[in-house]
């Protein structure tokens, strides 16, 4: 299943707002069938948890790039 919170990792991160955004869409409004529910919210969930250990992860190699731009020009 394309949609399982399994595969959220799989989903790029720009895929994964713009699945976040429909899914919220569809939680505001009062149509949401009441059985997909719970399937909606643990889909979001895993995405939600797939960005953040992207944003954690380019953090870190951010820090890193600018670590040894820092030792680069003070070896210079």
């Amino acid at each position: 299943m394309a949609d399982s919170p399994s595969d959220a990792g799989t989903v790029s991160y720009a895929d994964a707002v713009i699945e976040l955004r429909t899914i919220l869409d569809e939680l505001e409004h009062d149509d949401v069938d009441v059985d997909r529910l719970a399937e909606r919210v643990a889909r979001a969930s895993a995405l939600i948890e797939s960005c953040r250990a992207r944003i954690e992860s380019a953090r870190v190699d951010v820090e890193r790039v600018v670590l040894d731009m820092e030792d680069d020009a003070g070896d210079s």
